[in-house]
C-alpha cells in the first residue's frame, strides 16, 4: 500500500520505522513544524522527522494542514492509506476523506477508556492493572472511531509513565503491522466503542506536580510514576523545590504529621495522610538527579516538614 504517515513524537517512531522496513511505500511524511529548543532556543526538528530525513523521506510540516495548498498536495500524494501516530492536529473531515483506505491511529490506551492527550500517564494515575495500544480508524469525534486491533499488557507496580511509553511505542508499532495484515486480507473486524465506558484522559498540567502530603502514600506514589519524565511531582524542601522522580509505598502507619521525614540514615520516607512514603530518587533546583542514598551522605533532613 502507498501510505501518507503523519507523526511528531519519540512516541511515532517505532511505527515509522517499521513502516520504512516493510513491504508498503511511505510515500510522504507529515509533522509538526521545527519547535525552538535547547539554551540557545534553536528550531530543533522532531524525532519524526529527524528518522524521516535520515531515510530520504520527503517531509511536509504544515501549521494547520487546513489551506488549500496543502490539501491539494496531500490528494496529489494519491495514498492508499493514512497513519496519524500522536501528529499532534486535529484532521479536518476533508483530510480524513482524502485516502482511498481513511485513516487509522495509533492510540496508547484499551480504548474507550482514556480518550484524550495523556492516557499512558493517566491510566498509571488511577492505579490501572492494565493498559494497551488500540489501532482505530480516525473521525471527526476525539479518538472515537471504530476500533481495528488491540494490545493489552499490565502496567508494572512500580513502573513509570516514561518507562510505559517506552514500552507501548513498539507495542504500537506491532499492532499497526498486525492491523495493515488484516487489512490487506480484508479480515478487519471494526468494533464499535461503547461511549458509556469512555473516559478522558486531559493534558498533563504542571499545577499536577505538586505533592499533596494529606493523600495516601498510595495515591501520591501513582502521582510520581504518572508525572515521570514530565512534568515531574515536587514538593518543597527548606523553601527549595525538590523534584521525586521515584518513589515506593511503605505499609508502615504513623501518627505523625503528613509531609513529616522520619529519621532514617539511607532513605527519605516522608509521612503521609495513609502510609509512608520512602523517596528513592530526587533533585535540587541546578542539580542532576540522584540516588536519595547518594544525597543523604551530605544533608540531614529527618525531622523536616515537606510542602
Amino acid at each position: 500500500m502507498k501510505i501518507i504517515f503523519a507523526g511528531t513524537p519519540d512516541f511515532a517512531v517505532p511505527a515509522l520505522q517499521m513502516l520504512l522496513d516493510s513491504e508498503h511505500e511511505v510515500v510522504a511524511v507529515y509533522t509538526q513544524p521545527d519547535r525552538p529548543a535547547g539554551r540557545g532556543r534553536k528550531l530543533q526538528p522532531g524525532p519524526v522527522k529527524s528518522l524521516a530525513l535520515s531515510a530520504g523521506m520527503t517531509v511536509y510540516q504544515p501549521i494547520n494542514l487546513k489551506q488549500e495548498a496543502d490539501i491539494a498536495q496531500l490528494k496529489a500524494l494519491d495514498a492508499d492509506l493514512m497513519v496519524v501516530v500522536a501528529y499532534g492536529l486535529i484532521l479536518s473531515q476533508a483530510v480524513l476523506d482524502i485516502p482511498k483506505l481513511g485513516c487509522i491511529n495509533i492510540h496508547g490506551s484499551l480504548l474507550p477508556r482514556w480518550r484524550g492527550a495523556a492516557p499512558i500517564n493517566r491510566a498509571i494515575m488511577a492505579g490501572d492493572k492494565q493498559t494497551g495500544v488500540t489501532i482505530m480508524r480516525v473521525v471527526r469525534q476525539l479518538d472515537a472511531g471504530d476500533m481495528l486491533h488491540k494490545t493489552v499488557c499490565d502496567i508494572g507496580e512500580h513502573e513509570t509513565a516514561s518507562e510505559l511509553h517506552d514500552r507501548m511505542q513498539v507495542l504500537g508499532a506491532e499492532g499497526l503491522s498486525k492491523t495493515l495484515a488484516l487489512m490487506q486480507a480484508n479480515q478487519l473486524n471494526p468494533q464499535a466503542q461503547d461511549e458509556a465506558l469512555v473516559t478522558y484522559a486531559h493534558k498533563l498540567e504542571k499545577s499536577e506536580s505538586e505533592l499533596d502530603w494529606n493523600r495516601s502514600a498510595l495515591e501520591l506514589s501513582r502521582q510520581v510514576r504518572g508525572l515521570n519524565a514530565w512534568p515531574v511531582a515536587q514538593t518543597k524542601l527548606q523553601g527549595k523545590v525538590m523534584r521525586v522522580w521515584q518513589a515506593e509505598v511503605l505499609a508502615d502507619q504513623t501518627g505523625a504529621i503528613p509531609g513529616v521525614i522520619l529519621q532514617s540514615d539511607k532513605y527519605i520516607d516522608v509521612t503521609t495522610g495513609e502510609g509512608v512514603l520512602r523517596l528513592l530518587e530526587i533533585q535540587m533546583p541546578g542539580k542532576k538527579r540522584i540516588q536519595v542514598s547518594d544525597f543523604l551522605n551530605a544533608h540531614q533532613v529527618a525531622g523536616l516538614q515537606l510542602g
